[in-house]
Protein backbone atom coordinates (compact mmCIF):
# COMPACT_ATOMS: atom_id res chain seq x y z
CA UNK A 1 0.00 0.00 0.00
CA UNK A 2 1.16 3.48 -0.80
CA UNK A 3 0.27 6.57 1.17
CA UNK A 4 1.23 10.01 -0.02
CA UNK A 5 0.47 13.57 0.83
CA UNK A 6 -0.79 15.83 -1.90
CA UNK A 7 -1.05 19.60 -1.85
CA UNK A 8 -4.62 20.73 -1.11
CA UNK A 9 -5.12 22.10 -4.64
CA UNK A 10 -4.33 18.70 -6.16
CA UNK A 11 -6.60 16.92 -3.68
CA UNK A 12 -9.37 19.38 -4.55
CA UNK A 13 -8.93 18.75 -8.28
CA UNK A 14 -8.89 15.00 -7.75
CA UNK A 15 -12.01 15.10 -5.61
CA UNK A 16 -13.85 17.31 -8.12
CA UNK A 17 -12.92 14.89 -10.91
CA UNK A 18 -14.12 11.95 -8.85
CA UNK A 19 -17.45 13.64 -8.24
CA UNK A 20 -17.90 14.50 -11.92
CA UNK A 21 -17.03 11.02 -13.14
CA UNK A 22 -18.52 8.86 -10.41
CA UNK A 23 -15.18 7.13 -9.90
CA UNK A 24 -13.14 7.18 -6.72
CA UNK A 25 -10.18 9.44 -6.13
CA UNK A 26 -8.11 6.28 -5.70
CA UNK A 27 -9.11 5.05 -9.16
CA UNK A 28 -8.06 8.32 -10.76
CA UNK A 29 -4.81 8.49 -8.78
CA UNK A 30 -3.97 4.90 -9.73
CA UNK A 31 -4.66 5.61 -13.41
CA UNK A 32 -2.50 8.74 -13.33
CA UNK A 33 0.39 6.92 -11.65
CA UNK A 34 0.23 4.02 -14.11
CA UNK A 35 0.18 6.35 -17.11
CA UNK A 36 3.12 8.33 -15.78
CA UNK A 37 5.05 5.13 -14.99
CA UNK A 38 4.55 4.00 -18.58
CA UNK A 39 6.00 7.30 -19.76
CA UNK A 40 8.95 7.16 -17.37
CA UNK A 41 9.74 3.59 -18.44
CA UNK A 42 9.57 4.56 -22.13
CA UNK A 43 11.95 7.47 -21.52
CA UNK A 44 14.37 5.23 -19.63
CA UNK A 45 14.38 2.68 -22.48
CA UNK A 46 14.94 5.45 -25.05
CA UNK A 47 17.81 6.91 -23.01
CA UNK A 48 19.51 3.51 -22.73
CA UNK A 49 19.10 2.95 -26.48
CA UNK A 50 20.52 6.38 -27.26
CA UNK A 51 23.55 5.74 -25.06
CA UNK A 52 24.13 2.39 -26.80
CA UNK A 53 24.02 4.12 -30.19
CA UNK A 54 26.41 6.84 -29.00
CA UNK A 55 28.85 4.20 -27.72
CA UNK A 56 28.64 2.38 -31.04
CA UNK A 57 27.11 -0.70 -29.41
CA UNK A 58 23.92 -0.47 -31.45
CA UNK A 59 23.35 0.11 -35.15
CA UNK A 60 20.92 2.60 -36.63
CA UNK A 61 18.70 2.41 -39.71
CA UNK A 62 17.64 5.27 -41.93
CA UNK A 63 14.00 6.07 -42.44
CA UNK A 64 14.41 5.41 -46.18
CA UNK A 65 15.68 1.89 -45.44
CA UNK A 66 12.76 1.19 -43.13
CA UNK A 67 10.23 2.44 -45.68
CA UNK A 68 11.82 0.29 -48.35
CA UNK A 69 12.07 -2.77 -46.13
CA UNK A 70 8.39 -2.67 -45.20
CA UNK A 71 7.09 -1.60 -48.60
CA UNK A 72 5.80 1.77 -47.48
CA UNK A 73 5.56 4.33 -50.26
CA UNK A 74 7.40 7.64 -49.88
Amino acid sequence: MLALRLPPEIEDRLEALAQRTGRSTSDHARDAILEHLDTLEDVEIAERRLEAVRRGDSATTTLADLLSRYGVAD
